[in-house]
């Protein structure tokens, strides 16, 4: 198990090798190795589930980890571990990745060989941003992510996917060298001749690297502006509309379902552990940026009559409440956050799955193009009723177990308090109004004449469909395990920055 990280980060990349250059493989064959290694790569995470392998969640530190060093002149090692606040992201995008990658059966017919390739390469890119705790390293994976979905989004997609993949790129690769900057500024301040996260972090609390705190404020914004972008978080979203609308169906479930996350995810791992103070000075100014967002994405969403646009700005409304919670700044919220950020992935990606089943029976994304589809549909129909209840929120599903921690963590937070919790309320009532009034028009009513032609779901729409309710049902009855494993790492975490926020 030594090296097991490293076989679950770089395997998928392997797999995009064989897929692009395996001579012989025809288009068909080329989705079956890309599904067969993305099903081993997640068969080799299985371990990690706590409680099951070699993952303790009853541990708070980093574990399985592996480091050596790898640019030894600038003290960059190749340094890769797991805790409880990444161990569900990474579960998730190996969980995820076959059912994208099996999505692509009947959305992908023309360079399927590449498709898949950067598929898989997407996989370890997004792996490698969750496990690495090397500043540089992260960087490295962080901006590698970039690549494989600019060319998803800018070949396979609609008719403004030059203008979408163009903006997605700009957008996030500008910010990005802001964390550049900010992580090379650190990497001087210290003058430990290290790029070492949990390094710079224990000196941090130690008071052994002491930063100016004008400059810690600084340098926490340059890593703010990179993760914000990517999670996305208003006003900083507007990319994100257009990158959902023009990508391919399974280049939209993987981006909301896992790459969303980096940004959340980059939130709890660097801002709030590198940055305690600033996090506590800039907390009520975030989260006034969360509960716009939350409740402008909920509104824009609303007035769409594209059902894929609809769920995109429903992104942005539910990353909101993510924002919120990790910017509560105590254990409720914080939990509640890396939670919602998995349900989230389960939930919106599957919203998008079954926008994109309609649309290739349809060749429309208009709500208006439809109607009448719980008579000629109604497998699809009554999956579909679950997974939209589960993104509003409804007790028993996973959404409302998320939702819920996050209110209160901001509720009975110092920095935020009830006036953001109850903003927070609304934006849950505008997602029931508009994913059910987008229900009502697509599933009820009269049927079509277009819409009488459709059949219901196939047996590998199913196959997509089966193992995202389970999970929502799962994380929605029983979320214990989920919260347990998270408890210790994020409770450390809460704990290192008590002193700071004591002192506010």
């Amino acid at each position: 198990m030594n090296f097991l990280l490293s076989l679950i980060v770089w395997l998928p990349l392997l797999g995009a090798l064989v897929v692009l250059f395996a001579p012989g493989l025809s288009d068909h064959t080329a989705k079956r190795v890309a599904l067969v290694w993305s099903l081993a790569v997640f068969v080799l995470s299985l371990p990690l589930i706590p409680g099951l392998g070699v993952f303790d969640g009853a541990r708070a530190e980093l574990q399985l980890v592996e480091r050596v060093p790898w640019i030894s002149a600038f003290g960059v090692d190749y340094f890769l571990a797991v805790d409880g606040i990444s161990i569900w992201l990474v579960l998730l995008t190996t969980f995820l990745t076959p059912i994208t990658i099996l999505s692509t059966f009947d959305a992908i017919n023309t360079r399927v060989r590449a498709f898949e390739a950067f598929m898989l390469a997407l996989q370890t890119g997004m792996l490698g941003v969750f496990l690495a705790q090397d500043l540089f390293l992260f960087y490295i994976f962080w901006e590698f992510t970039l690549v494989p979905m600019y060319f998803l989004i800018g070949i396979w997609g609609g008719a403004r996917r030059i203008y979408a993949t163009v903006k997605f790129f700009l957008y996030t690769f500008a910010a990005s060298v802001l964390m550049l900057l900010a992580i090379i500024a650190l990497y001087v301040l210290w003058g430990q001749n290290s790029f070492s996260l949990p390094d710079m972090v224990q000196a941090i609390r130690n008071n052994q690297f002491v930063l100016d705190q004008n400059l810690g404020r600084w340098l926490f914004l340059a890593f703010f502006a990179a993760f914000a972008v990517k999670v996305p978080l208003w006003p900083f979203h507007s990319w994100l509309p257009d990158a959902h609308t023009e990508a391919p169906t399974p280049g939209s479930v993987i981006l909301a379902g896992v790459l969303l996350k980096l940004g959340g995810y980059g939130f709890i791992r660097f801002n709030l552990q590198l940055f305690p103070e600033a996090s506590r000075f800039f907390a009520p100014a975030i989260g006034v940026l969360a509960v716009i967002g939350i409740i402008y994405g909920a509104w824009i969403a609303y007035a769409q009559t594209d059902i894929k646009k609809l769920v995109a700005y429903s992104s942005v409304s539910h990353m909101g409440f993510v924002v919120l919670g990790i910017f509560a700044l105590n254990p409720i919220g914080i939990h509640g956050a890396i939670l919602q950020m998995v349900n989230h992935g389960i939930s919106t990606g599957a919203l998008f799955l079954i926008v994109g089943m309609i649309y290739e029976r349809r060749h429309s994304r208009e709500i208006d193009a439809f109607g009448g589809l719980w008579r000629v549909m109604p497998v699809y129909t009554f999956l579909s009723l679950l997974i939209i209840m589960s993104s509003i929120g409804l007790p028993a599903l996973n959404g409302f177990v998320g939702e819920a921690t996050i209110m209160f963590g901001t509720f009975s937070s110092p920095f935020l308090g009830w006036e953001f919790a109850a903003f927070g309320l609304i934006g849950v009532i505008l997602a029931a109004v508009y994913l059910l009034w987008m229900f009502r028009r697509v599933m009820m009513g009269d049927v079509t004449e277009a819409t009488a032609k459709m059949r219901d779901i196939s047996r590998l729409e199913l196959s997509m469909l089966i193992p995202l309710v389970a999970l929502i049902l799962l994380i929605g009855l029983y979320p214990t395990p989920f919260f347990r494993a998270m408890n210790e790492s994020v409770t450390a975490l809460a704990n290192g920055l008590g002193p700071v926020l004591a002192a506010r």
